[in-house]
């Protein structure tokens, strides 16, 4: 993304048809771009002023509200103009042509992904943390992802991280003040407490960690997805937990050809689920369209959280479901789902093996759903503690653990004695650095453009 001053403009609602549609402006200074829209009509900043929108030919193109925005009272920081008028999508095209018609003078030029929000962060009304949960608020999935963007967007989690840096700039100052006068002869280590300040942060940390973590299961979700031979029952389960009928479910092996995703919520968490072609012996014979429906299937368990690997409670394990479980990729939580429980005979459980937790329901018949339900939570570290969340990305979670990486060296080279003092005081300043980074006050152009080139435009 370019950084460049000059005017920009934009639709700033989504695409489609709507009732009232926005169009916005934002430069240092837009009061030519007004009077070339209205004339000799004022606007009184802050108010909203009910005009028609005309053409340059004097033809209205409709008519609705004018609201200027004076900055640095604004979004943007800049002088920002917003036309609100009927959400059409023909109309508010002629709207935005209208208006970059008549800012060609001052430059105005049509906004690139983000450019307003980037515009906010760069004039500090908004942080880096702060100004990425604008994005999340309006992808956000869930009640409760929604709840945590609005706390960050408030600045509750840059507040925290502030915090942090404050308190690691503190310890920093101590110990190159020692640094500078290494005559004083004082142990600095036991005066000033040094191991345990450091310790008080190093607890913090892991809270705003944990915290984060939590977030960011929130934003995400779970790619669960669902393996097994055909005729298993993986459709049958897919519309239990979605509670609807979204797979179609018939006697017939191998009617699932391709993946069927359903994104759904446990507790505020969002699951992407994703029903796979059963998986056929390979000396079976099977046509080309179930053998490519195969090939995703294995695809999807490449890219899976968490892998529910479907077996026949009454008909028991065979050598093709050993054959399926060699083909896992390690690392990847499996659930061994015993569906068919209303036939089998066997009551509804959990057992927690070494290779994996048992869990025994129906799918057909709805008896044991919730026992899975909770697995899932258990598996993703779900925890209601009360505690305040905050949406973190991933960029965040690494910075996060860096940070906890460089403390976790600092306390060692305060374990050993004064004369480590420079590499402590080392440590400590590029922790600094990367808690520093979540609200952008160290950051590279070049992660500034991909954080917000994926922006919608009008934002």
């Amino acid at each position: 993304m370019k950084l460049d001053s000059s005017p920009i403009a934009a639709i700033a609602t989504a695409p489609g048809r709507g009732g009232i549609g926005v169009v916005r402006a934002s430069g240092k200074n837009l009061q030519a771009l007004i009077q070339a829209l209205f004339g000799d009509t004022k606007l009184q900043p802050r108010h909203a002023t009910y005009i028609p929108f005309t053409g340059a030919d004097g033809a209205i193109i409709d008519q609705g509200i004018a609201i200027h925005f004076k900055g640095p009272h604004s979004y943007t920081g800049e002088d920002v103009l917003e036309l609100q008028g009927h959400g059409g999508p023909v109309v508010l095209q002629m709207l935005l042509a209208r208006v970059l018609e008549a800012g060609q003078a001052l430059g105005l030029r049509l906004a690139e992904p983000g450019e307003f929000t980037r515009r906010a962060y760069m004039n500090d009304k908004l942080d880096l943390a702060q100004a990425e949960a604008v994005a999340d608020l309006i992808d956000a999935s869930t009640e409760a992802a929604a709840k945590s963007a609005s706390q960050s967007l408030s600045g509750a989690f840059s507040k925290t991280i502030h915090a942090l840096v404050e308190r690691v700039t503190n310890l920093r100052m101590l110990v190159e003040a020692t640094l500078d006068f290494p005559e004083e002869e004082i142990d600095f280590l036991e005066k000033s407490d040094a191991r345990g300040q450091l310790t008080g942060i190093v607890e913090a940390l892991d809270t705003v960690f944990r915290q984060a973590a939590q977030g960011a299961l929130l934003r995400e979700g779970l790619n669960v997805v669902l393996v097994g031979q055909p005729n298993v029952g993986k459709s049958s389960l897919l519309n239990a937990l979605a509670g609807s009928d979204v797979a179609i479910v018939t006697p017939i092996a191998g009617t699932t050809r391709d993946k069927v995703s359903e994104t759904i919520q446990i507790e505020g968490i969002p699951l992407n689920i994703i029903d796979t072609a059963g998986i056929r012996n390979k000396d079976e014979q099977v046509d080309v369209v179930e053998r490519i429906g195969i090939e995703r299937t294995w695809g999807e368990v490449e890219k899976a959280d968490v892998i529910l690997h479907l077996l026949d409670a009454d008909h028991g394990p065979t050598r093709a479901d050993e054959a399926i479980v060699a083909n896992f990729p390690s690392g990847v939580p499996v659930v061994r789902i015993w569906n068919k429980i209303d036939l089998s005979g066997h009551k509804p459980g959990v057992d927690l093996m070494e290779d994996a937790t048992h869990i025994y329901l129906s799918a057909h018949e709805h008896i044991g759903i919730d026992l899975l339900r909770a697995e899932l939570l258990r598996i993703a570290g779900w925890q209601q503690t009360g505690e305040s969340l905050y949406l973190a990305r991933e960029r965040h979670l690494i910075a996060l653990k860096s940070a906890g990486k460089h403390l976790a060296l600092a306390g060692e080279h305060a374990a050993v004695s004064d004369q480590s003092l420079d590499l402590f005081a080392e440590e400590l300043r590029l922790a600094q650095g990367q808690l520093s980074s979540i609200t952008g006050a160290f950051s590279s152009d070049d992660l500034l453009g991909v954080i917000f080139g994926r922006f919608c435009i009008g934002k």
